[in-house]
């Protein structure tokens, strides 16, 4: 489970960045806390689905571009 959140994770990363947007500015307008924020990026939180909705939202793109294209990595 650790790759899929790390993988989640560097996706909103990556979104977040190419939406020219700080970490902080991106907590600020979701509502999550920053340091919570950093630890989805990191692959450290578990995230809830209503929460990836959310992401998606504030990033302008499809929940399904924050997932991972593989699932094979859903067995560790």
């Amino acid at each position: 489970m650790n790759s899929i959140r790390s993988d989640v994770g560097n996706l909103i990363k990556e979104k977040r960045i190419k939406s020219g947007l700080s970490q902080e500015a991106f907590a600020l307008l979701a509502k999550v806390d920053r340091s919570y924020m950093g630890r989805i990026e990191r692959g450290k939180a578990n995230i809830s689905i209503e929460l990836l909705y959310k992401l998606a939202f504030v990033l302008n793109c499809e929940v399904f571009e924050l997932l991972p294209k593989s699932t094979i990595k859903l067995i560790d």
